[in-house]
């Protein structure tokens, strides 16, 4: 008898040791509101499955910590690995490590400059940045020609890190928008990157706001960035009645921003599905399943009167 539960207890530990599953985790920074929603994403999600285990580092922005991030996890034998990646062109050496150790790869979020050559066990999940930006921009195009500035606007642009294929992608989002036949009234005095950050967008609205130019619009590559250009701009006692301000991610702070009147647009990032979409993602390609190499999770508009549908949402 004794022989017999052995064995039993034996072949119950095997069998749950086959099915634990480890995902090594690269995140390009925790220091950012957005990526800190979508990595509870993957940890609440991957809590919820049975024996999924996430592995999670910071990347701190440094290419080469999270390729080294990767390597290690490649060597620690995890089942696949999830990348949001820091730079978008570096993901060629990315791909490369994992594929050649024949992990599964899923990159998150930001898409990496060879999404169209990725392997058969590398997937990406997002949303599609053609949406971003062209929301955003044509709805703020709506609210400048409702205001009477049919005639002739000005405005800002905030881009995110340019080695981000994001920024790049929702920048040219809003150029393309302001060249089509009923937005070509807008003009863009001025476009800098900000680095996704609220701190530096601050310090970029005060130096714009400080040359005197006059302007009715602001477009932010994210809602960071928007809400510096708010504080900024109510610092120097402009009323924000006179300023359309678009975001994209509609993250609580922004939510908070538009309840106040100064966030006029921003577009809803599902941060959370796309942290969990990953770890599904990634599970399904380390299990030989199949699944689509391009995962996308729609945008959608926010404005003041929809905005108590996404609230708690990121």
């Amino acid at each position: 008898m004794k022989k017999l539960i052995l064995a039993t207890g034996i072949a119950a530990l095997m069998a749950t040791s086959a099915m634990a599953e480890t995902i090594g985790v690269s995140i390009a920074r925790f220091d950012d509101n957005f990526l800190t929603v979508m990595r509870n994403g993957m940890v609440e999600h991957a809590a919820s499955l049975d024996g999924v285990t996430l592995q999670v580092e910071d990347a701190r922005d440094d290419v080469a910590r999270q390729l080294d991030q990767i390597n290690n996890f490649v060597a620690s034998g995890v089942d696949a690995i999830i990348v949001n990646i820091v730079d978008t062109s570096a993901a060629d050496a990315m791909t490369a490590a994992a594929d050649a150790a024949g992990v599964p790869l899923v990159y998150v979020n930001r898409e990496p400059d060879n999404v169209d050559t990725l392997p058969d066990n590398q997937a990406f999940v997002a949303s599609n940045e053609i949406e971003s930006g062209t929301l955003a921009a044509f709805e703020a195009c709506n609210l400048l020609r409702a205001a009477g500035l049919s005639g002739g606007a000005r405005g800002y642009m905030l881009m995110g890190q340019l080695s981000n294929q994001a920024a790049i992608a929702r920048s040219q989002d809003v150029r393309d928008i302001l060249g089509i036949a009923m937005c070509e009234f807008i003009e863009l005095i001025d476009e800098q990157t900000a680095n996704w950050s609220r701190d530096e967008a601050q310090d970029l609205m005060t130096n714009w706001l400080s040359s005197g130019e006059e302007f009715h619009v602001v477009f932010a590559n994210n809602d960071e960035m928007a809400i510096g250009a708010i504080q900024a701009m109510l610092a120097a006692g402009v009323d924000m009645d006179d300023v359309v301000v678009t975001g994209v991610d509609a993250t609580q702070d922004a939510l908070a921003s538009m309840a106040e009147g100064n966030l006029d647009v921003t577009v809803f990032q599902d941060a959370f599905g796309q942290g969990s979409g990953s770890v599904d993602t990634a599970l399904a390609l380390a299990r030989g399943e199949d699944v689509d190499q391009k995962v996308y999770i729609p945008f959608q508009l926010v404005t003041p009167d929809n905005m108590d549908m996404f609230t708690d949402a990121n």
